[in-house]
């Protein structure tokens, strides 16, 4: 039998101090930008056959404009041949065009509506 002392089982590496660089990762934290939506404008066209009266409505009804005010984009279209009714996001835009083709459909007018991008 020998009389010598067992050996001691081996030590664990020691874990990384910060700053030395072994098994760190950094990620550096990027911000990020959202851009706005893109906007569009919904423009009603002239024609010579949609009474005005029909027009303010439609401009009341699905735009939400006062009196005043659908009278007064209403000679613009007469006047000028289009006028902006408001400008939305193309969602928006897009179901407005559909709505009121829909009631100038429904009301026997050939009343045109298109959007842009604004």
């Amino acid at each position: 039998m020998s009389s010598s002392a067992p050996t001691p089982p081996p030590k664990p590496p020691s874990p990384a101090r910060p700053g030395d660089g072994q098994g760190a990762v950094v990620a550096e934290r990027q911000t990020q930008k959202t851009a706005p939506p893109r906007m569009y404008q919904v423009v009603m066209l002239n024609d010579d056959f949609t009474p005005m009266e029909f027009v303010v409505m439609v401009l009341q009804e699905h735009f939400r404009h006062d009196l005043e005010t659908a009278t007064h984009i209403m000679l613009k279209i007469h006047h000028e041949g289009r006028g902006v009714c408001g400008v939305y996001t193309k969602d928006v835009a897009a179901t407005k065009v559909e709505l009121v083709l829909a009631s100038a459909k429904r009301a026997g007018h050939p009343l045109q509506c298109i959007m842009e991008a604004a």
